[in-house]
């Protein structure tokens, strides 16, 4: 399933293997930046030159080098911080919305329990329970059966408009972060900046659920990265969901 295919052999082959991998997503990057190139030779055919036009045309194209770049990252990611092969050929990334620029692709086989023990060889952490997070933990989302990615905002803290609002608002929507989509969302930003999220705040994971009916929280406090519960009820201007946008 991760596994690069058996006539890859050298370092350059498998670069041209992952970047090939990287653009095969559902109907495929390369497939859209055509269609986008299409769009703009059409509009020179039919006259239809305006500036506007034009431009919109162009800047989707370079949206869409740019979304190639996103993909290729986790590819590299998951290679170097699991050792896996990331499988994005069958891979649905949700329509992007307005302020949502952070990608997130949750590989097959990552669990909460798995993520924290990564979050752990790489900085301190702490849990409130000794429990194995993978048998106390449900998510709206998981990927059980196969890679799957949301968009998040970018951004250090966890989102405001979301502030003074309890788990049990966002109840069965889906529309925050799951704990294994900020734990990888921690696990990304430490790679990229070595910083980390919720310095000020806490992010309320209002898309998963302890087995008690508690909601996991996580934020970094006291120089540790810390997975915690809280009520589902609970609200106050510090304790805020991270939305997400998802298939």
């Amino acid at each position: 399933m991760f596994c690069l295919h058996p006539f890859v052999s050298n370092k350059w082959e498998k670069e041209f293997f992952l970047r090939r991998k990287a653009m095969s997503n559902g109907d495929a990057v390369l497939a859209r930046l055509f269609k986008l190139w299409a769009m703009v030779c059409k509009l020179v055919m039919d006259g239809k030159r305006s500036a506007d036009q034009v431009c919109d045309a162009l800047q989707a194209i370079v949206d869409e080098q740019q979304f190639e770049a996103k993909v290729k990252e986790w590819v590299v990611f998951y290679e170097r911080f699991f050792g896996l092969e990331l499988d994005v050929s069958r891979l649905k990334i949700p329509e992007q919305q307005q302020g949502f620029d952070r990608l997130i692709i949750v590989a097959q086989g990552m669990t909460p329990q798995r993520l924290f023990e990564k979050c752990k060889k790489l900085f301190p952490t702490w849990k409130w329970t000794e429990k194995n997070l993978d048998e106390i933990i449900t998510s709206v989302r998981t990927a059980q059966n196969g890679a799957y990615a949301v968009w998040v905002r970018d951004r250090v803290e966890a989102d405001e408009e979301n502030k003074n609002c309890s788990a049990n608002d966002f109840s069965g929507k889906g529309g925050t972060e799951t704990l294994e989509e900020r734990m990888l969302h921690e696990l990304k930003y430490f790679r990229e900046t070595g910083k980390h999220l919720d310095v000020q705040n806490w992010t309320l994971c209002a898309s998963s659920r302890y087995s008690d009916g508690g909601v996991p929280c996580a934020d970094w406090f006291s120089d540790e990265f810390r997975v915690y519960w809280d009520r589902p009820d609970r609200h106050f201007s510090r304790l805020r969901a991270r939305s997400a946008v998802s298939q």
